[in-house]
Parts: structure tokens; C-alpha cells; sequence
């Protein structure tokens, strides 16, 4: 019974995945600006030049130019959840940013929701998932929407931000190794792949592959990377968290640690909520304005 439901179900997904038929590929706003912040739809490039993806991008009042914060989604390896993924919007987290200067962008990835079209992160499988090769396709994703961006005149042309959840965390991790004077920090909230292996909680896909691409991507890392993760997260706890953080940082990258209070029954998706967000704002403002150095008299 279970594999003629499945079967069933194949139009369907093929139907939500598949990009749409005889439209022209074209990128900008597709809808007028709505309150609040301004929130406007747009189209961003994708890996899949047939295809643009679907974005979200807010910002304050005036014409700018604002500096860019591009905020990284979840995501999920059940194909199902991935075709039914309302559009991301991170109102909360995306509220606190234009409240302090920046334009936030919210692009939605190949093989999720509205985009569609073929999920390009898949890790393939759960024991020996390559989790270094779904980061850099999550990386080239960010990459594309945050550099479209940078092309309108209403955005500064350096000093962007990064802020990552989950895999989208781990897609931000793959990309420090950016230009610097382009993404200035980048801020990941539980970064990973894997988590919740067959629904369980504090169980994780091949956890030895995705400590070794943490080395991989400290290695190359340029860009300094602050690492926040709830003490209540299920998918990537503290410790293992940690782990991730000590094996980027060994190879090379700079990371700062920090463990929040626990926010609500599942720490992990905290970034989602105006009390997670309020939790987090000290660390998240640290970022957007770090201190700037103290001058020192010369002898």
C-alpha cells in the first residue's frame, strides 16, 4: 500500500520540482513594495539558468544605498517538505536588521517551495553523507543572490552580511572563504546537515564527514564567523556544535562560539521567532557594529 501511495504521489512531485514551462527567465522585483519593511518578491539567479528563484527582500525607508544582510534558510532531505516550504521569511530576524540600516534579502533554493526545480544540496544518503559537497552547492546559491544584489543601486557594493540557519548555516560556513571586503562577518545559527536522522532527535547523518568539511571550509575561510546555537537544539547540540567549531577554527578559521538560552520546547529553529531573535540581538549586534579600535598615544 505504502509504495502504490508513493507512486501516486510521483506527479506531484515531479509537477512542484519541475521549472515552469515556456517562461522567460528574468530577474528584479515581480511585485510592488507592501508593509511592513517594505517587503517586496523578487527573482534572483540560480544555478539553473532556466530558473529564477523566488526572494524576499525588505528594507528601510529612503533610497539607500543600504548595506546587505542575505539570510540562508533550513532545509530538509525529504523531498515532500521541501515542494510543500512556504516561502522564508525570517520577519523577525529580518525586522531587527532594517531597524538597523540593512537591506535583507531572503532567497529561496533550487528544489524548495516556489522555486522548484532540482534540489542541487542533496548529501546523498544518511552513513556516508558528503556534507562538504551540499555546503558549497548551498554557498553558490547564497553567492548568486547576494552578488545580483550588489548590482542595484540602492545597495552598497561592500561590507555585506551573511546570517545562515541550519543547512543554510552550513552553506555560510562553505562561503567564508569570500572576499572579505565584500561579506565583512558572517553569522550562523546551528549550522549542519544531517540532523534529526529519520526524525530522531540528537541523531545525525556520517557526523565524522561533516566535522572533516568544517576543517575543509576553516581552511579556506577569510571571513570572521560568529556561531550561535541554543541549548536546546536537538538537531546539532552544544557539544557536538563545539566539535564543529573547534575542527573550523583548527584549520584556520576564526569563530566565535556562543551558547544562548534555551528558546521555547525546540532550540533550533529560535532564529524564527521574535523571542529567539530578542535572545540572540546582543550577539547579532556585535556583528553589525563591532567595536571599533581604541587609539593608542605613541610613547
Amino acid at each position: 500500500m505504502r509504495l502504490f501511495k508513493t507512486i501516486a504521489l510521483l506527479p506531484l512531485l515531479a509537477l512542484l520540482t519541475a521549472p515552469p514551462l515556456c517562461a522567460q527567465v528574468s530577474f528584479g522585483p515581480s511585485g510592488e513594495e507592501s508593509e511592513p519593511l517594505r517587503r517586496q518578491e523578487w527573482r534572483v539567479p540560480s544555478p539553473n539558468t532556466d530558473i529564477a528563484a523566488h526572494a524576499l527582500l525588505f528594507r528601510p525607508a529612503g533610497a539607500g544605498p543600504f548595506r546587505l544582510a542575505v539570510i540562508a534558510h533550513a532545509s530538509t532531505q525529504n523531498v515532500l517538505r521541501r515542494a510543500q516550504m512556504p516561502q522564508p521569511e525570517y520577519r523577525p530576524l529580518a525586522a531587527h536588521l532594517v531597524a538597523r540600516g540593512f537591506a535583507v534579502l531572503v532567497p529561496e533554493r533550487l528544489g524548495h517551495g516556489a522555486t522548484g526545480g532540482r534540489y542541487v544540496e542533496d548529501q546523498g544518503g544518511c552513513d556516508e553523507a558528503d556534507h562538504a559537497r551540499s555546503g558549497r552547492a548551498t554557498a553558490e546559491q547564497i553567492w548568486l543572490a547576494l552578488e545580483f544584489l550588489r548590482m542595484q543601486d540602492f545597495i552598497r557594493k561592500e561590507a555585506a552580511i551573511v546570517i545562515g540557519h541550519s543547512a543554510g548555516g552550513w552553506g555560510a560556513l562553505a562561503l567564508a572563504g569570500a572576499d572579505p571586503k565584500t561579506i565583512s562577518a558572517i553569522t550562523v545559527f546551528a549550522p549542519g546537515r544531517g540532523g534529526h536522522a529519520n526524525d530522531e532527535p540528537n541523531r545525525i547523518c556520517a557526523p565524522h564527514t561533516l566535522l572533516a568539511a568544517a576543517t575543509e571550509f576553516g581552511k579556506a575561510a577569510r571571513i570572521p564567523v560568529t556561531w550561535l546555537v541554543a541549548a536546546n537544539d536537538s538537531y546539532f547540540s552544544p557539544s557536538f556544535s563545539k566539535s564543529l567549531a573547534d575542527a573550523f577554527r583548527g584549520a584556520g578559521g576564526k569563530v566565535d562560539l556562543r551558547i544562548l538560552p534555551a528558546a521555547g520546547s525546540e532550540g533550533h529553529w529560535m532564529i524564527e521567532s521574535e523571542a529567539g531573535v530578542k535572545a540572540a540581538g546582543g550577539a547579532l549586534d556585535r556583528v553589525l557594529n563591532p567595536p571599533k579600535p581604541v587609539a593608542t598615544k605613541k610613547p
